[in-house]
């Protein structure tokens, strides 16, 4: 799978634009500022129906606008789809595959697969475990649209469940038999959320290791560990166990929304051991053994997205990625960079097709390279 075209109309710094790309390797150099990630981000638009960085739709409408359009071709097994999205103020997003409109976003998801590995991945690391969660979902959703409706219903059970706890505290009520009925929402969809976020973890780690060994040449120990409260019991039980505890605070203390994913090294903490290029190589790995786990999974190759990935690592961890972005088990890539020279010499450090973009201050795109790179 990759992606032939894209087009912009109003998306961010673009007011419009059009790009035809490679199959294999596009690259992106410029400034910072110049919207190189942008070009990126409007991919993930298209795969995901979201921006990478933002949830709130508006924040990616050009400054004095008031909607976007994003469209793209997608090419499978010789076969074409031609994907339509749109924003507008005060508006629902809309969505079209080969002109006709999804009902539900979501059933969207998973037919275009993409990996996005960017410095604002760090947030895994340095930020809550809500963002570790979201990590999770974003990888099995990509597989499996009952877990992403699944993740759908659980939420809503709970913001139920917990206005519920709320509503109880206020009137002095003892209601338990209307939360039974939230109770069994979520231990419905709960458990099988748990299940599988349990088979992802456990089939991630030895691909992740295997990664992290490469690009660090084998320098440190690396593991993740999955905890939940699922794990612990029966989650009916947990439920009614926590029932006093949750009407003082008025929220649900226990279930799959309090999971968390602990990155180890050397068996501590990433986040307290691990220097800025051993985080970042940790972040690497981890995001590129995502991207195996959904190939395996979809039977095909998601796109590849790495926006500026090559800041701040020393040339043998840089050297080591080059090998592994260049390796064939990868199918289409996109890469930004500041430096146009380091993107060169990654092309020529294989035979591939490729394009070679630079955009210029007023975020004009041009080709700048195109061809085969030859050794």
């Amino acid at each position: 799978m990759y992606l032939k075209r894209l087009a912009l109309t109003n998306f961010k710094n673009y007011e419009l634009n059009e790009l035809e790309f490679s199959p294999k390797i596009n690259c992106f150099v410029g400034n910072n500022g110049v919207g190189k990630t942008n070009i990126l981000d409007a991919i993930h638009y298209l795969s995901l129906t979201k921006s990478f960085f933002n949830n709130i739709d508006s924040s990616s409408i050009r400054h004095g606008e008031d909607y976007f359009i994003i469209q793209g071709t997608f090419v499978r097994e010789n076969e074409e789809d031609q994907i339509y999205c749109a924003f507008q103020k005060q508006k629902q997003k809309l969505l079209k595959r080969n002109g006709k409109e999804y009902q539900k976003l979501s059933d969207h998801v998973g037919r275009f697969p993409v990996v996005m590995i960017s410095p604002a991945d760090s947030a895994l690391i340095t930020e809550g475990s809500e963002d570790r969660r979201k990590f999770m979902n974003k990888i099995i959703s990509q597989y499996s649209a009952e877990y992403l409706d699944s993740v759908l219903r659980y939420s809503k059970a709970l913001q139920q469940r917990n206005k519920l706890l709320k509503d109880i505290n206020s009137a002095g009520s003892n209601d338990n038999d209307i939360l039974s009925v939230w109770d069994a929402q979520l231990v419905k969809y709960g458990s099988l959320i748990y299940k599988e976020r349990d088979v992802l973890i456990n089939e991630l780690i030895p691909v992740f290791q295997e990664y992290y060994s490469l690009i660090s040449s084998g320098k440190e120990s690396v593991r993740l560990v999955y905890k939940s409260h699922l794990a612990d019991g029966n989650f009916t039980e947990a439920l009614l166990n926590s029932i006093n505890k949750d009407r003082y605070l008025e929220y649900t203390t226990v279930g799959i929304h309090k999971d968390d994913l602990h990155l180890e090294m050397n068996d501590f903490s990433v986040k307290l051991l691990g220097s800025q290029g051993q985080q970042k190589s940790y972040l690497v790995a981890l995001k590129l053994a995502k991207f195996d786990y959904i190939k395996r999974k979809a039977g095909f190759s998601p796109i590849l997205l790495l926006d500026d990935i090559f800041d701040k690592f020393d040339a043998e961890r840089v050297e080591q990625i080059i090998k592994l972005v260049g390796n064939h088990r990868f199918g289409q890539i996109f890469i930004t960079d500041t430096h146009q020279n380091r993107l060169q010499e990654i092309l020529a450090s294989h035979k591939t097709d490729y394009k070679l973009f630079r955009i210029a201050e007023n975020g004009k795109v041009e080709v700048a390279m195109n061809g085969i790179a030859v050794k």
